[in-house]
């Protein structure tokens, strides 16, 4: 079965910001009636799950305005004009962990909120860590939490880790790293 299609009629940016634009379009539904969608478009983002000697990832507990409490997430940030997803997995893991990665593998790709923005999500898996000078934005402030395979599962199940992008990216990496084919 072939699902039915909207056609575009229109496509406004409402606002815009360096990261990313709030969009309106008109469109047509196969009955005919023309309609709104309002979403964000980015130019999308990279998350990195750095692997350390020991075994376990290096994850950074940050402040999170909107829901006024901290959170334990993975290294992430938008794409910026210009860049690369690897460039940006390469810069937002020095930024924010003060790290630079040796060997960086693309793991997969995920929409985080698929109904309100166009962003794709690419998580990367980085291995031989070496320090890097790190310059986070004036809005960040990162505390380095190195995490066991075990300890990451405990704190999604007890609401530690509530990050929805962590966990997605987490689901993608955690059987590669227990070394199960994938």
């Amino acid at each position: 079965m072939t699902l039915a299609r909207w056609r575009k009629l229109s496509e406004t940016a409402v606002a815009r910001n360096p990261r990313w634009s709030y969009m309106r379009d008109s469109f047509e539904l196969p009955s005919g009636t023309i309609r709104e969608y309002h979403y964000v478009r980015t130019n999308g983002s990279a998350m990195v799950v750095a692997t350390l000697g020991d075994g376990r990832v290096l994850a950074v507990r940050q402040y999170r305005y909107l829901l006024e409490r901290d959170s334990v997430e993975f290294p992430c940030g938008a794409v910026r004009d210009g860049e690369s997803y690897e460039e940006a997995a390469r810069h937002e893991l020095a930024e924010e962990t003060g790290q630079g990665a040796g060997r960086l593998v693309f793991v997969g790709r995920f929409n985080p909120y698929n109904g309100m923005t166009d962003e794709m999500c690419h998580v990367y898996l980085a291995a031989d860590l070496s320090p890097v000078v790190a310059t986070p934005d004036e809005t960040e402030e990162f505390e380095l939490v190195p995490l066991t395979s075990w300890q990451i599962e405990a704190s999604i199940r007890d609401g530690t880790i509530w990050d929805g992008m962590t966990i997605a990216a987490w689901h993608m990496v955690r059987l590669r790293l227990e070394g199960a084919p994938l």
